[in-house]
């Protein structure tokens, strides 16, 4: 019964954490944000499986959509024809290694 508890805190978890990198990745955005659509059909549909093998495959897949949209998803603005404006959440920009033309050898 702790094992289901846990488990059930696990996916409720995961189903707060995949709505709030929704809200930040989509930010501003109504038609992308509808992605709780979604979110809510694959959580609705899956809510009666009971096996703990495809409980822990569906959950890893939750988790690895919320690694992919928090690391990987930039939002364009189209700002004139053929012309995107990127828009960069804060997270994503990591500092860059400086270029260097003569790149020195390892001792």
């Amino acid at each position: 019964m702790i094992e289901f508890i846990l488990s059930l805190e696990k996916v409720l978890q995961l189903f707060k954490t995949l709505h709030r990198t929704r809200q930040q990745v989509f930010k501003n955005d109504t038609r992308a944000l509808e992605a709780r659509i979604k979110i809510n059909e694959e959580f609705k549909n899956n809510k009666s499986e009971t096996s703990p093998k495809k409980i822990e495959e569906l959950m890893k897949i939750g988790s690895d959509v919320e690694l992919l949209l928090r690391t990987s998803v930039i939002q364009g603005i189209h700002t004139e024809h053929n012309t995107l404006q990127l828009v960069p959440r804060k997270d994503l920009l990591i500092e860059n290694v400086p270029y260097c033309d003569a790149p020195t050898q390892k001792q």
